[in-house]
């Protein structure tokens, strides 16, 4: 609905006005009405009209002098001037307001409905085309971050080898006119059972805000987004910021640090890759940032890295055969404690290496974890390696990468043998199963062994293994028990009963019960009975 203000000095032409239109039709309201200008301002800017029906002439603030600054205040506001016929030329200045309607006094109903009806066109007109441009421009804005996601996100997979100026414009809507191009990487390190989305998403918050405020001021363009644990920006600067850049991302990590209590337990670190002169240098500069952020393992966090030393000659594929050969060990015993011995092993390797690097420790300890989840031989293989490799990317120190592998080591071992204790159970409770079934019947081990599927003897060995007693014993026992129940609950002759329980003998059933439980079936009928 939209607002309209009336201004006259004369208060029954307000009421007048009020009085002709017929509001509801035109969907519209009477706000406010004022006696001069000075009011009608006040009006305007408390209520923000879409329309002002004011007259020409009125004491203190005129109706030319009224427009002229509510014009200002509110640019779209339409107008409608009251006048008489003396005053006729001197409100055709008014044009150059944009005036959209005249009211000749005396005013006529007809003529006030078509002027309000034609400004109400207008004003709602106006507000569609402007929805339709917010519109436009919000899905612009929107194109425009999806392609500088995207742009992230192939670098992130080393899907962007060499791009050009052009490539990075066109197809990612990064617009960079020369200067320097540099990658950089703010990374948390947390214990993911006690961080959880809403902390992360507090951290985005803050650390997109600083990034907004501090450090894309001072480039020509820039980007900084979140991907799981780690933000991810890219920056364009002048040459002569380069230094002003730095210092302005130390400062970032530093804010960041000083919150962290915000954030809960986290440990946060920083690492700048190369400062690129050509576009086609962007995607070294991302990998150095990525190796640079992982020194935190063996450096420490808190920090900002800024290079990455030399690689210390680690024979990777050396280490991983000694491991294998232990792992495949303790996959065969299903024994934990076995990869423990792996995993020490693989560390003790580890420690007679001088100067590894983070990156290589990280690559090392994924690598056993990946030869791990193959060779368990897993349905959700790629699952488990990817959740793996999820939680290996929240340690921040050797220590915790090396209990985050020791940690996966031991569950899925554990998994595994639980799965293969059901599998070997699952045929003593169908077993279990038939033997209630048929209890009644003269079953054998071998009627049993047909219905699970083992030979007797393997069957034998494992059934005693699980229920403590051989066949034989324990189908007597469920029969036995058949048969205290018939005793208590029924009144069938104990020879009828016999019969029930699978025996075809009366003494034989009789001998075998009192043996059980110390009495004849008809004593423990009188007694519980």
């Amino acid at each position: 609905m939209l607002k309209v203000i009336i201004v006259d000095d004369e208060p029954r032409v307000c009421n007048l006005i009020k009085m002709l239109a017929d509001w509801d039709s035109l969907d519209m309201e009477v706000v406010g009405t004022a006696s001069n200008g000075f009011e009608a301002l006040e009006l305007v800017e408390s209520l923000s009209p879409d329309i002002l029906i004011t007259d020409m002439r009125m004491p203190g603030c005129d109706g030319m002098e009224l427009i002229a600054k509510a014009k200002e205040m509110s640019p779209n506001l339409e107008i409608a001037l009251v006048s008489g016929y003396a005053e006729f030329d001197y409100a055709r200045s008014a044009m150059d307001f944009d005036v959209g309607g005249y009211l000749l006094k005396p005013i006529k109903k007809s003529v006030l409905m078509n002027t309000l009806e034609k400004l109400g066109r207008k004003s709602r007109e106006r507000a569609e085309t402007f929805r339709t441009m917010e519109s436009l421009r919000q899905d612009s804005d929107k194109n425009h971050d999806l392609l500088r996601e995207r742009l992230l996100e192939d670098l992130l997979q080393r899907k962007l080898e060499s791009p050009s100026y052009e490539k990075l414009e066109k197809e990612y809507s990064f617009s960079i006119k020369g200067g320097l191009l540099q990658v950089f990487i703010l990374k948390a390190d947390y214990n993911y059972e006690k961080f959880g989305s809403i902390d992360i998403a507090v951290l985005k918050d803050k650390a997109e805000e600083i990034f907004i405020n501090s450090i894309l001021p001072l480039c020509r363009c820039g980007m900084f987004s979140f991907r799981n644990a780690a933000g991810y920006g890219i920056l364009n600067f002048d040459p002569g910021k380069t230094e002003e850049i730095r210092r302005a991302l130390r400062n970032f990590l530093n804010q960041l640090e000083t919150q962290k209590y915000i954030f809960g337990s986290i440990e946060l670190s920083l690492a700048i890759g190369k400062a690129a002169d050509r576009a086609e240098e962007l995607p070294g500069s991302m990998y150095m940032a990525q190796d640079a952020i992982a020194e935190r393992i063996v450096e420490g966090t808190g920090r900002l890295y800024e290079s990455v030393m030399a690689a210390s000659g680690i024979d990777t594929l050396k280490i991983l055969e000694k491991y294998n050969k232990t792992i495949d060990r303790a996959i065969d015993t299903l024994s934990a404690d076995v990869a423990d011995e792996a995993l020490d092993e693989l560390l003790g390797e580890v420690a007679q290496i001088r100067g590894i690097r983070g990156y290589e420790l990280f690559e090392l300890i994924l690598a056993a974890g990946r030869t791990l989840a193959v060779r368990l031989n897993v349905k959700e293989e790629s699952e488990i390696i990817q959740g793996f490799e999820e939680r290996l990317n929240l340690c921040g120190s050797a220590k915790k990468i090396e209990a985050c592998m020791r940690d996966f080591q031991r569950n899925n071992i554990n998994i595994i043998r639980e799965q293969r204790e059901n599998e070997a159970i699952r045929p003593i409770r169908i077993a279990k199963q038939y033997i209630y079934s048929h209890s009644h019947e003269p079953i054998t081990l071998e009627d049993v062994c047909a219905a699970t599927g083992f030979s007797p003897n393997y069957f034998s060995t494992i059934f005693k293994k699980e229920t403590g007693e051989g066949f034989s014993k324990y189908l007597t026992r469920v029969r036995i028990e058949r048969a205290k129940d018939l005793l208590q609950n029924t009144s069938l002759s104990i020879s009828e009963i016999c019969n029930k329980v699978g025996y075809s003998d009366l003494k034989h059933f009789t001998g075998t019960f009192k043996k059980m439980t110390d009495m004849n079936p008809g004593q423990y009928r009188k007694l519980f009975g």
